[in-house]
């Protein structure tokens, strides 16, 4: 399924470009023979974008080009589906009588437009505030607990030094105790990383119980040995199928990503966990729900949806996945699957939101 996937989206992309090449070419038919050459230029570069995007990833450019050709390609991607949507339906008020004298200057522009908006608002992240009780005891006089959690920030030439730094500084207003990053930290290469020495701003959380990441899907594909030895150079605590006891007694288990075929069970990962101590569950993917009710988790924090990030991708999305965003009592046990602080690709989120969940955990007091 994957693999047909990733088949038909350069032919659907390749279509769609056809298809606005010719209604482009209609459209600006009265225009001068520069205009249209000019025109073409910006068209084939922008489209083209998108290929080069994908084949130069791993051939070392200047950040600044690369992240250029990363956003043209990405951001092109996005402007062909909602531009073919909106000449589409042009197209069916056309056979219905109803036709527009300018419709692909009004379908640009209206385009153009929700791209802004999309981009603002992929820029401008929500703090999505849940709030929890748990039923079980802490050590000593606490019975409240803050938790930032963010995953799929994809840090490389889109998401850069700058963003991060805004990011950091958000985290940090919060004034969580604790911060855990659910997976997909790298986009799809370490080395934007290395020469931005984004090192320096993730060593900048401020947290008296500490921040805990799990690897995601995309940090194996950037070379999981890389991330470890990149997160080394940061106080953040990576955690593979491994089990963290808080002085406080919450217990936190990060599993390794679905793409280590050696991975272990969460069955294996929680027997010697103490039941009657919270129990966090941090998981890339949002798979297998009922088995984290059934080890007795009280809470999950999982990412890699996106909710898929624009409309009407998000609809798809909503099918793929058996809880794809947002809150999900399961017994027990509160799923949250988050919708991303950063994106892969496309710069934009129309119909979702960047986010920062912040899990306000309140728990019983000890006797």
């Amino acid at each position: 399924m994957k693999y047909l996937f990733f088949l038909l989206l350069p032919l659907a992309y390749l279509a769609g470009n056809v298809y606005l090449f010719f209604r482009g070419k209609a459209a600006f038919a009265a225009q001068s023979t520069g205009v249209k050459v000019l025109l073409l230029i910006i068209f084939l570069c922008c489209a083209l974008a998108f290929f080069g995007a994908f084949f130069l990833r791993q051939v070392h450019l200047p950040s600044t080009v690369a992240q250029l050709i990363e956003q043209m390609g990405s951001g092109w991607l996005v402007f062909t589906l909602y531009m073919v949507i909106a000449l589409l339906l042009l197209d069916l008020l056309k056979l219905c009588h109803l036709q527009l004298t300018y419709g692909f200057h009004f379908a640009l522009f209206t385009v153009l437009s929700l791209l802004a908006y999309g981009n603002y608002h992929y820029m401008h992240p929500v703090v999505r505030e849940i709030n929890r009780t748990i039923p079980k005891v802490l050590s000593g006089e606490e019975q409240t607990l803050k938790i930032v959690a963010i995953s799929d920030v994809h840090l490389g030439y889109a998401t850069n030094k700058t963003m991060l730094q805004r990011y950091i500084k958000q985290i940090n207003a919060l004034r969580p105790d604790l911060v855990l990053i659910g997976g997909d930290l790298v986009d799809h290469a370490i080395e934007p990383l290395w020469q931005e020495r984004m090192q320096e701003e993730l060593s900048d959380i401020h947290t008296p119980f500490g921040t805990y990441f799990v690897p995601g899907n995309h940090d194996f594909m950037s070379g999981i040995r890389e991330v470890q030895r990149f997160i080394a150079e940061t106080p953040i605590v990576m955690l593979r199928d491994s089990v963290v006891c808080l002085p406080n007694g919450l217990q936190i288990v990060g599993r390794d990503d679905r793409h280590n075929p050696h991975r272990q069970s969460l069955s294996t990962l929680t027997a010697s966990v103490d039941p009657a101590r919270p129990i966090l569950l941090v998981d890339h993917q949002p798979y297998d729900l009922a088995e984290t009710a059934q080890a007795g988790v009280d809470l999950q924090f999982s990412g890699h949806t996106h909710r898929g990030q624009v409309w009407p991708m998000s609809l798809l999305v909503d099918r793929l996945f058996e809880w794809s965003y947002g809150s999900k009592e399961i017994g027990d046990c509160l799923i949250y699957v988050s919708s991303g602080l950063s994106l892969w690709g496309p710069p934009f989120r129309i119909g979702t939101d960047s986010e920062i969940a912040v899990f306000n955990l309140t728990f019983q007091a000890a006797k």
